[in-house]
């Protein structure tokens, strides 16, 4: 698998939310949230997951963007600061939250799977091309992103811990199935001499790209 440099970035959000009002929780992302944000210019994509390995934080969104500076924008500033009273409804509910604006300077392959495995990092990769390397080995990858947080735009939501706080880069690899996301996870974890708990495994669950929203506008108007 190549690997290759990209000017991309994503927002990543992290959460839990109370099973009481997860229902509504789903129900704001799916038919507001996401939709909201990969409607702003700049926005690529936004994908959901469900985590299957930790139960201290059962969700993750990313939100894939042309470049950093989207995060820096009038139109992203305006949705930022002037949340809906639905999305200010459920920020309140999260808990154990991680929000992370994160550059993307190094991926690999491409497409998203039915898995995926998140690896939390202590230190910044130096060796990309053994990261490629170790996962073209596994059967079922299909790519990764590596993930290092921007300091400055990674603005916390209100249930994050902020004296436990820390800025960690980080990979995110998709595979077609459970077992091949499990194995990947193994062998970067090996590869980077890390602890089993730095790897979460997560069940996608959809999509949506900035070029649903045009066709769908365009089919409307047609």
């Amino acid at each position: 698998m190549e690997s290759y440099k990209t000017q991309n970035a994503q927002l990543f959000v992290w959460t839990d939310i109370d099973p009481a009002h997860e229902g509504d929780f789903n129900l704001w992302y799916d038919r507001e949230h996401m939709e909201e944000r990969v409607a702003i210019e700049g926005f690529c994509w936004a994908r959901r997951y469900r985590n299957r390995s930790d139960p201290g934080r059962r969700y993750l969104a990313i939100y894939r963007t042309e470049n950093i500076q989207t995060f820096g924008t009038e139109a992203y500033a305006q949705a930022f600061n002037h949340q809906t009273d639905w999305s200010n409804t459920n920020f309140a509910r999260m808990t154990n939250t991680k929000r992370r604006v994160m550059h993307v300077p190094t991926e690999g392959g491409f497409g998203s799977g039915a898995q995926a495995v998140l690896l939390t990092l202590a230190d910044a990769i130096t060796d990309l091309d053994a990261i490629a390397s170790t996962l073209t080995s596994v059967e079922g990858v299909l790519g990764f992103h590596v993930m290092v947080p921007d300091e400055t735009l990674s603005t916390p939501l209100p249930s994050e811990d902020l004296e436990n706080r820390t800025l960690e880069p980080a990979i995110l690899v998709d595979a077609t199935n459970a077992t091949a996301a499990q194995a990947a996870g193994a062998a970067l974890l090996n590869k980077l001499n890390l602890g089993s708990d730095r790897a979460s495994y997560f069940d996608f669950m959809w999509e949506l790209r900035s070029q649903d929203l045009e066709n769908s506008a365009a089919n409307r108007t047609a």
